[in-house]
């Protein structure tokens, strides 16, 4: 029934016909092979209208019938859902699209609001959010800094990341040897070694 409605429509607006039919699939599936062809095709831009016998029949939900409309607009794309008479290839069909992409709008902007409302509470509660702050021995990191190490020798010892060590001895600078400086502390040991 549903493929004969379609291919009159189709026929009566002189549309040539290449159909993705489902058989025994349910709509509320997320992956389905005959809609992952019909997407592929309409990416590929070989597709300039997309006709479902109804809503419920091509999207799983609100959210991925909006996502999908949005997207057959972008790609400059008509929609038709033959049992809810919309077709966005007409004034009406546009402006129903135009309302339910605005009704996806305020829902996601309303999605936006209760999950900043909801962190802004949990920090007021002393939750802490994000990553766990890594410790280390800042004295150690800093003498090792001084000894002349790169920060990433010093994070690879300290088994913590770069930024983590950097960050946590950002005021310490690192001592550059020079080769008279190292030539002396040759000499020093040396002497050492040799007053044992």
């Amino acid at each position: 029934m549903q493929l004969h409605d379609l291919r009159n429509y189709c026929q009566a607006r002189g549309w040539e016909v290449v159909e993705f039919v489902e058989q025994g699939q349910s709509g509320a599936k997320e992956s389905r092979p005959e809609l992952n062809k019909l997407m592929t095709a309409a990416r590929r831009l070989e597709l300039g209208a997309v006709v479902v016998w109804k809503f419920d029949r091509f999207a799983r939900s609100t959210k991925h019938l909006i996502m999908a409309l949005e997207e057959f607009e972008a790609l400059g794309m008509v929609f038709v859902s033959f049992r809810e008479s919309i077709d966005t290839s007409t004034p009406m069909g546009k402006f129903i699209f135009t309302m339910v992409a605005g009704l996806a709008e305020m829902e996601r902007s309303m999605i936006k609001e209760r999950v900043k409302a909801g962190i802004e509470n949990a920090k007021r509660n002393g939750k802490h959010l994000g990553r766990a702050k890594r410790i280390f021995r800042r004295d150690i990191a800093i003498e090792m800094r001084l000894a002349g190490k790169s920060w990433r020798e010093i994070a690879r010892d300290m088994a913590v990341p770069v930024s983590t060590v950097r960050d946590g001895c950002a005021e310490t600078p690192r001592k550059r040897r020079s080769p008279e400086g190292d030539k002396q502390r040759v000499i020093t040991v040396a002497n050492r070694c040799a007053a044992n």
